[in-house]
């Protein structure tokens, strides 16, 4: 066979993702810790088909090579694929609320399906057809950022019309406009964001306050009770930034630097271990006083613990997020335009945010979600308040070489 693909995956790659989808943030709960170990399993099919070879991209051939005949005035419909327990649903749960307003108003049925329960088998599902220049049966679908990023790079992604997009280009919060892979949001929106942050147990700390990762490694009180996580772009990320380094612009030195700095905290015995979202556990117990942590997590977690409590870093902290991408070849395109758009009409915004606790990637809801619950439209980790905006980074997109270069060497420190 012959490997024609570009961007083919490296074992380093591939081990990163297994980690990931077993227990770092491809596994993280889209709503209820307790139902975590239900989603999220790895399959090895999934995997495989990102290294396997065969299948040519699609040709790139300028702005319509990904787009097909667009049947949206004639169908009143659109398919619409995203992650579990990522959607407002009824107190009976039988219908989504915001879908069913959609459709009320705009006469669009959106056969909406919870088919993504990770990135990698996702796209093991979607690929052979992306590649061979087919359609999906999709016309929108919820990837993270990585995946995003990769799906553009090939052209397996359609263009996305401004015209059709004015509640998303005017509502869109200022952190999330320009991603280095998806420049002024040509071809994706945000679903939702996932930031990391700290989060510690004051009961372990003694009342104390953990709110830097230098204290995370020196602060000889915490000795054997920290956390960071098993995700490379999280706590290499959070630790260039405690560095003073731009994790959108380090160069390899820095990473190197950043690398060595956590080592020390392993090799001294300070940090505990790296953690997927495992973490909570240990969190809640005590047995972790701090660790890094994804902010939905902590929302959760505090529901029913008051001693968890989290900190930003004055040096700041990463974020990513979950896009919205029409797929090359959808045939409803200017349908599922429509429903970008409608999600970021700050009262709908509003009633998924009440709902799946994530970072609202929309600017102007907070009075719409007061009206649900004031305590969700006062927690910046939902909605961003400036000062949190402004301390807001994103890992940069890292070439291939350059991925499977930084895995190696955090696969090293980290022991897997």
């Amino acid at each position: 066979m012959q490997h024609n693909e570009p961007d083919r995956l490296s074992a380093a790659q591939l081990a990163a993702m297994r980690r990931s989808l077993t227990s770092g943030r491809g596994a993280l709960t889209r709503r209820s810790l307790l139902r975590a170990s239900g989603a999220g399993a790895l399959t090895l099919g999934g995997l495989a088909s990102l290294s396997a070879c065969g299948i040519p991209p699609a040709k790139r051939g300028g702005e319509d090579a990904a787009a097909s005949e667009d049947r949206s005035q004639a169908e009143k419909t659109v398919n619409f694929s995203n992650w579990t327990e990522y959607m407002d649903v009824s107190d009976d749960e039988k219908v989504h609320p915001t879908l069913e307003e959609f459709t009320k108003r705009t006469g669009i049925e959106v056969n909406y399906t919870e088919d993504i329960n990770d990135n990698v088998e996702f796209f093991g599902k979607i690929r052979p057809q992306l590649a061979a220049g087919q359609d999906t049966g999709r016309d929108l679908i919820v990837v993270t950022d990585w995946l995003a990023a990769r799906i553009i790079r090939l052209g397996w992604a359609q263009k996305l019309d401004p015209s059709h997009l004015p509640h998303a280009f005017a509502n869109l919060i200022p952190q999330y406009r320009s991603p280095d892979w998806d420049p002024g949001r040509a071809y994706s929106y945000p679903w939702t964001g996932i930031n990391t942050v700290i989060a510690y147990n004051t009961k372990a700390t003694g009342g104390r306050k953990v709110d830097s990762v230098t204290q995370m490694l020196d602060d000889p009180t915490l000795k054997g009770r920290v956390g960071f996580l098993s995700e490379m772009r999280d706590s290499v990320g959070m630790t260039l930034l405690d560095q003073g380094k731009s994790p959108e612009s380090f160069t390899t030195a820095d990473y190197d630097a950043a690398i060595a700095r956590l080592q020390k905290g392993v090799d001294s015995k300070q940090i505990r271990r790296f953690t997927g979202n495992d973490y909570t556990a240990d969190l809640d117990k005590g047995d972790l006083a701090a660790c890094l942590a994804w902010a939905g997590d902590v929302i959760q977690l505090q529901a029913d613990n008051p001693d968890i409590q989290y900190a930003i870093p004055a040096a700041g902290y990463i974020t990513s997020s979950d896009n919205l991408l029409v797929p090359a070849r959808a045939r409803h395109k200017a349908n599922a335009e429509k429903l970008i758009d409608f999600y970021y009409e700050p009262p709908i915004a509003a009633q998924l945010a009440a709902f799946i606790s994530y970072v609202c990637p929309v600017a102007g809801v907070k009075d719409d979600l007061a009206k649900i619950d004031p305590a969700l439209a006062d927690n910046p980790l939902i909605i961003p308040d400036e000062e949190m905006a402004a301390r807001a980074h994103a890992f940069r997109m890292l070439t291939s070489e350059e991925e499977t270069e930084y895995e190696e060497k955090f696969a090293k420190l980290i022991g897997a």
